[in-house]
């Protein structure tokens, strides 16, 4: 690898990195599928099911929880995997494509520096998005605020660093544009269905809830919900998390390919 591609050239200045980033926001912007169904969709999901007076009643086959307590984490996991799935691998697919990743290594502009804007954008989205699902949760709709604020932080970050790394996974091994859209979308679809996105989980049947449990996104939820209702997560939710967040990282960095 040559001086071009390291994290900081000597012919760059550093604040080329933070024109670059701001650069990649206009792009997001004009390009709306992250912010609209990573964090608008989710959002106005949350407003519409606290809205609803049933969802606001407890029942016993949810474990004493209201179908909107149940919901909040999966929305959570929604926005995660909406951006971490979908809109950063297809732009880094797509500029690798059409060759601008390998153009610029011929500039002092590192690639490197595209693929941290890229996650720079994401992951404020990302952000933004579980920010305001907490706070319009708790604020308009009586959502308990997490029993541990260190336990939410902990299993948000873990599904980040897990979803996130699918996500570069993708972008690494796809060929087009087109084609992480497809990987992507292959992957988020029966990821939020085990995470319990059409059926929650405490009411699948035992063999789906079963296999639910070793899905990233359904442990998510899991150990999300865990650290709202009762405390710091714990036991074989956070490990399979973990597990995850390490594999797809280290898949990621494997085989991610700049050209």
């Amino acid at each position: 690898m040559s001086a071009r591609w390291t994290l900081f050239p000597e012919r760059t200045p550093r604040s080329a990195f933070g024109k670059l980033v701001l650069n990649e926001f206009r792009l997001a912007w004009r390009q709306p599928g992250g912010w609209v169904f990573g964090l608008g969709l989710p959002l106005l999901l949350t407003v519409i099911f606290g809205s609803i007076p049933k969802l606001q009643k407890h029942h016993e086959t949810l474990g004493g929880l209201t179908y909107f307590d149940v919901y909040i984490p999966i929305l959570i996991a929604l926005a995660i995997a909406v951006l971490g799935l979908v809109s950063l691998p297809v732009p880094l697919a797509t500029y690798r494509e059409q060759g601008i990743l390998r153009r610029l290594s011929t500039t002092p502009v590192s690639p490197i520096w595209v693929l941290g804007a890229q996650l720079i954008v994401n992951l404020c989205l990302a952000a933004t998005a579980i920010i305001l699902i907490m706070v319009v949760g708790t604020a308009g709709f009586g959502l308990e605020a997490p029993a541990s604020l260190g336990g939410f932080v902990v299993a948000v970050v873990l599904s980040v660093v897990a979803i996130f790394g699918l996500g570069l996974l993708i972008a690494g091994v796809a060929r087009t544009g087109t084609g992480a859209q497809v990987l992507g979308a292959a992957s988020f679809f029966p990821l939020m269905f085990f995470a319990g996105l059409w059926v929650p989980r405490q009411v699948m049947p035992t063999a789906l809830r079963d296999i639910s449990n070793l899905t990233p996104l359904a442990a998510s939820v899991e150990v999300i919900q865990h650290s709202i209702q009762s405390g710091f997560p714990s036991g074989t939710p956070l490990l399979v998390l973990a597990a995850y967040a390490v594999l797809f990282c280290w898949l990621a960095v494997r085989f991610f390919r700049w050209e």
